[in-house]
Order: structure tokens, then sequence, then C-alpha cells
């Protein structure tokens, strides 16, 4: 009864407000935000939409897990009129991190104002660093109603960079305009977000493995719901393993073994993990590394042992690039969980925490009649010896839980009949 009668409430609200509230018209706490992610079928990255500025705008950012903050590029077509600049030396400048005192001999604009705080801003696939105005616009974002979205609610100020137009230079997906930073910063979305609202710095990330239907990022405490039949409480996050984060602010696990048909790789990772100090370095999880990459010797063991383990099936040659090992479809049996391949198992901090990566994202269908293993050779001096791809992540669920400094996953969503394109974006209840 008290819920039909807080859903006849929000109903309410929402008629008042045209669809948007502030969290202080809402009346019950809020536990958990959602927005729309896609993939981009010609890079094989994902995007994500955002409610932005006044009048309201819909802006096609790129998921990136390692960016500390939400950058857009403010020189063509930002014409927000709720648009503000931090001074220099603001409490807003401090928040960010290393900034500086900026002017700009051109007419104030957006992203442009003398004594602005400019900020370091890095386009994640070129690498590529300019200096943007810090701004603050009204971002809105939807709530989750269980398994489908609710009202649109507003959060003023929100902090990001304003940058030029030449950092969306490179192979990035059509029409985005920025980048979704959700790397570890007191102003990346996650935190922004738990600070406004009140709720723990937590997300979950649920990518979509195809331009078909929207996948979802899940902000706040849950339960995280994708469709009626799965939600975090009735089928749990599988394993947790430590989270730690790296110098630019990206998400990194332990890897101390990988076990692949479930029989050990006989090749030992772990001297690629010390550092010159004995402890271990980690394993970059990235949404901007379309395939697992690999440092060169591991990725000579994975393909070997892989394609032994597959020594019934032809392989072809050479390989379809930028892949090390390709067979032909007519060998390999597919069904509803994708091809019929041998598991590749991350040993985590120890044996009993296994992060499986099953056919569906170990193998990639590179041509109508080819598939390859999803994996790339990053080569004899990598920044990271292992970068977890976003093709195998997809049709996974990874809860972000920044607060304990650990990370969830679910698995492979296919072996519970379900997938990250199962919440509903259409209704607003």
């Amino acid at each position: 009864m008290a819920t039909s009668i807080l859903k006849i409430l929000v109903v309410f609200l929402s008629i008042l407000s045209p669809g948007v509230l502030s969290k202080y018209q809402l009346p019950f706490q809020l536990d958990t935000l959602v927005l729309p992610v896609t993939k981009d079928s010609a890079t094989s990255l994902h995007v994500t939409n955002i409610q932005k500025g006044t009048p309201r705008a819909a802006t096609p950012l790129l998921v990136d897990l390692s960016n500390k903050f939400l950058w857009i590029d403010c020189e063509r077509n930002y014409t927000s009129t709720t648009y503000q600049f931090p001074f220099c030396h603001s409490t807003q400048c401090s928040r960010v991190g290393n900034h500086y005192c900026h002017n700009c001999s051109a007419p104030a604009r957006p992203g442009c104002h003398d004594n602005a705080c400019a900020v370091m801003t890095t386009n994640p696939l070129t690498h590529w660093n300019v200096l943007g105005e810090l701004g603050q616009d009204i971002v809105s974002i939807q709530l989750a109603h269980g398994p489908t979205s609710g009202v649109f609610v507003d959060v003023p100020q929100f902090i990001f960079s304003c940058a030029p137009s030449r950092l969306l230079a490179g192979p990035l997906p059509k029409d985005v305009v920025g980048v979704a930073g959700l790397g570890h910063n007191p102003v990346a979305i996650p935190h922004q977000l738990a600070s406004h609202f009140g709720f723990r710095p937590k997300f979950g990330l649920c990518l979509p493995s195809s331009n078909k239907g929207n996948g979802v990022i899940f902000f706040g405490k849950g339960p995280y719901e994708l469709d009626p039949g799965y939600d975090t409480v009735s089928h749990p996050i599988v394993g947790y393993t430590p989270l730690t984060i790296g110098p630019r602010g990206g998400y990194h696990i332990q890897v101390t073994a990988i076990n692949i048909g479930k029989k050990a790789l006989p090749f030992d990772i772990s001297s690629f993990f010390r550092t010159k100090r004995g402890s271990f370095a980690k394993a970059l999880i990235s949404t901007t590394t379309p395939y697992t990459t690999l440092h060169h010797s591991i990725f000579m063991a994975v393909t070997k042992f892989f394609g032994d383990q597959l020594s019934w099936a032809p392989q072809i040659q050479p390989p379809v690039s930028p892949f090390g090992l390709c067979f032909n479809t007519s060998n390999i049996a597919t069904s509803r969980m994708g091809p019929a391949a041998p598991s590749i198992d991350l040993l985590l901090q120890n044996e009993n925490v296994t992060w499986t990566i099953s056919g569906a994202n170990s193998l990639v269908l590179a041509r109508p009649d080819v598939w390859c293993l999803g994996f790339v050779d990053g080569g004899i001096k990598p920044r990271n010896p292992i970068v977890i791809g976003s093709y195998q992540l997809e049709n996974n669920l990874l809860e972000f839980d920044l607060a304990r400094s650990r990370l969830g996953f679910s698995n492979s969503l296919l072996f519970k009949r379900t997938t990250c394109a199962t919440f509903n974006f259409t209704s607003t209840p």
C-alpha cells in the first residue's frame, strides 16, 4: 500500500514539474539512478546519453572508466543559459585536483572566460591532452523503478570540463561530443552523483553486445534490476575482488593466473606484475580498449594454449587483423550462450575468486565465416601487462563499490537467461 502511494506521488510531482524533479521534491530516499548505454558498431565502443544544460539537450558521450571527469566540446553548439564557470582558486577548482588559472583572449562563451579554472583534459583514444575550462551546468538523470526507468531528476551545477573541439579528433563514435568520465576523482560522475543525492559512491556497469538495445549504468546502492526476473538480490554477484586505483584514475584488479578449458596456462604471468619495489601491478579494466590487450609474451602463451584446446578446429591463416588466432565458423557450434569454446578463467586474489570468460566474450565474429580469439598483442613494453577490454565486459554486470574498494562481477548474464539490454528505458512510471 505504501509503495503504491509513493508511486502516485511521483507521478503527481512529475506532472507539476514537466518530468524533471529536484531531489527535494522526492517523497522518499533516492536509491538508484540510471543512464542508457549503446554500442557503436563502427568502433565497437560504448556511448551513453546524458541530458544536459538549459534547454535540456541530449549529449552523447563516450563511456570511459578511466577518465577523471566528464568533458564536452563547448566550441560547437553549446548554448545553455545555465552554464557557469568557477573562478580560479575557488572550492570547485580544488575538488578537481591539479588545475591552472586561465584567461581567454576570444569573446566570452562557454569554455572561454578570464580568471577561469583550467584542467588538463584527455582524449582516451589519442591520448591528446589540452586545457579545458572548468564549467558547471544542470545534468538531468533518470530514476530507476525496478527494471524500468522513471522520471528525471536534476543535478544543478554539475562540474565538468568545457573542452575545445580539437580534442574530439580520432576514432570516436559518430556524433559523440565528449567523454563520460567514471574514473576515480571527486568530480567524476559516480562521486558527484553520490555527493549530491547522499548515497555511497557505487555504480554498476552493464555493456550491451550489439547496437540493437540499450545497456545500462546504475548509480546508487541498488538493488540493480535488469528485467523482472533478474536483480542483484535474487541473483547476487558471484565474486568480489579488491579494486585499486591507478595514477591516472583507472580501476585495476590483480590477476594471479589464467586457466583455459579448466587447465592452468603453462606460463607464469606473475613476473609481469612485479614492480621494482616488489609489489604487484594490476590489470586495468577499460571501456575504451575494444578487446583485451596482453603483453606480447602473455599473448603468445594464451593464443597457443587456446589453439591447442581447439585443435580439432582448423585455423585460418593468416588471422584477421588485429587478432592472432582465428577459426572457420563451420567447425565451432554455437548456441544462445555463444560459440562453444574453452572457457578462459582469470584467477584473481586466490583460486576461489575466478572471473570466467565464456565463448560469447572470448570469440569475435571477425567475418561471416571466421571466429577469432578476441585478444590483442600489446607489444613488449605496454603500460599495463593486461588490459581487460570492453568486448570481454559485455553482458557482464560489474559492480564498482568505491566506498569498499572492491569490484563485484556476475560472469556472463547469458547463463542466467538475460542480457544487459533488458532494462526498459521506454517506461516512465
